[in-house]
């Protein structure tokens, strides 16, 4: 047992702290998992999909206090705080909920005289979900409502940064009339998550977070045959190529940038541009850039928060001081911004040229406000350039020229190829990552895959 604090980023106060569970409190909440999970495979599919409607429609009633608290606990702004229940979590836990019945559904054999073949579905049991800070919602429903909606139980272990949030969870799930047990929360630590993930009542495990937490979670996991899903790291990369529409590809690649002060897996880390164009995107990059108010997150003008602790902050301001002792050129830093401050998790955007892939900042995942931008003379430069990484999450395409979009895609090392887009995840489609991004798919018609187990049922007639 120990207790979990939450450093606020906004001041460096204690905003909530937590005592973790006792060994004895986490047994009865995996009994309970366990005792529940029978009733609620056998709730039909159409009452789960109502329950997890009941509970997007409580958290959407308390979007402004969620987005309080997340201001205080991880530093995003208040006027972006609310997108994440309002826009991606309401419509990922929608989307599943509506597909469950036909993804779920028996697959039938071809017909056969005499017989009666078909490959059922089945719940794996109870899901651990180890959730992560940066979007706590949106990355825990891609896994909670389509495990739920197999038939699953779930424990939510929610990063210790965001901890209030799992406690929202339940309160939403209480509020729709989840029966008990189905769905529970539990502040553990990482003892307590290794010894939860070799218990036999454990079915799957979900992570998200960091490369080394991802290999932590799969040696927890090897002495059992259970499945695991990981969205780990990554380095997304941006192509701009001279056939774009220029003044777009400004506005969406610096919002994909520094959106939640870059805290995000599917952020643009790095920008490759043709040559042709590149002084100009550079110059209107930089011109967007310097609009960015950074500030206190509870400031309704901010638009860029602090970084989630003055230790991240310090990692990237690292990254761009040895970038800069290599021979980059700093054309937006810190000193253009008054509230950005050296020891505090405050950092100012920052945009580097004279990059290459000898610097960490364009091979490292930076996860904070920095961008480098690279000058390329091809497709095959850039193609290149973007397969250059241990990581493949996302990478985007910046073009009028859809042949060439798909072309380019089909060489790119990635888990999701966006063209004239980028950080943003579509329910209908795979959520998954190659390389050292992780294994599993999350999403789409495929995401219940993971949560279920099949069985085959061969039934002679005589």
């Amino acid at each position: 047992m120990a207790v979990q604090q939450i450093i606020s980023p906004v001041d460096g106060s204690v905003y909530a702290e937590r005592t973790t569970a006792t060994s004895d409190q986490i047994e009865a909440l995996l009994a309970k998992a366990q005792a529940a999970q029978a009733g609620w495979r056998a709730t039909p599919i159409a009452e789960r999909a109502a329950i997890v409607e009941r509970m997007v429609v409580a958290m959407q009633a308390e979007v402004e206090s969620i987005s309080t608290e997340l201001a205080w606990q991880m530093g995003r702004p208040i006027s972006h705080a609310p997108l994440e229940i309002n826009r991606g979590f309401q419509e990922r836990a929608r989307h599943m909920a509506s597909i469950a019945a036909d993804s779920l559904a028996d697959v039938a054999a071809p017909p056969k005289d005499g017989f009666t073949r078909f490959i059922r579905k089945e719940p794996v049991g109870t899901v651990l979900v180890v959730a992560p800070w940066n979007f706590p919602y949106l990355t825990s429903v891609n896994s909670i409502v389509p495990a739920l909606m197999a038939g699953n139980t779930i424990v939510l272990k929610h990063a210790t940064q965001t901890l209030l949030c799992a406690e929202r969870y339940t309160q939403a799930m209480q509020a729709a009339g989840m029966p008990e047990g189905v769905f529970q929360h539990v502040h553990a630590t990482h003892a307590d998550v290794a010894k939860m993930i070799g218990d036999e009542r454990i079915g799957f495990v979900v992570f998200t977070g960091s490369v080394e937490g991802g290999h932590s979670i799969q040696r927890n996991a090897s002495d059992r045959f259970i499945g695991t899903g990981m969205e780990l790291g990554g380095k997304d990369p941006a192509y701009v190529r001279t056939d774009c529409d220029l003044a777009y590809t400004i506005g969406e690649t610096v919002d994909g940038v520094f959106f939640n002060s870059g805290q995000s897996c599917c952020s643009i880390e790095r920008i490759y541009v043709e040559a042709g164009i590149y002084d100009e995107f550079v110059e209107g990059f930089v011109d967007l850039t310097r609009k960015y108010v950074l500030g206190n997150p509870l400031d309704t003008a901010t638009n860029l928060g602090p970084m989630v602790s003055a230790k991240a902050a310090d990692f990237v301001r690292g990254q761009v001081a040895e970038a800069i002792g290599q021979g980059a050129r700093a054309i937006v830093s810190e000193s253009e911004f008054a509230a950005s401050q050296v020891g505090t998790p405050y950092l100012a955007p920052v945009v580097l040229t004279g990059v290459d892939h000898s610097m960490r900042v364009m091979t490292e995942e930076s996860f904070g406000p920095v961008i480098g931008i690279m000058k390329v003379a091809s497709d095959e430069e850039a193609i290149r350039l973007m397969n250059d990484s241990p990581y493949g999450l996302t990478a985007s395409i910046w073009t009028n020229d859809i042949g060439a979009a798909l072309s380019i895609g089909d060489q790119v090392e990635t888990g999701t190829w966006y063209m004239n887009r980028c950080d943003y995840v579509d329910p209908a489609l795979v959520w998954t990552g190659v390389k050292d991004t992780g294994r599993g798919v999350a999403l789409s018609v495929l995401g219940f895959d993971s949560f279920t187990r099949p069985k085959s049922f061969h039934l002679k007639s005589v």
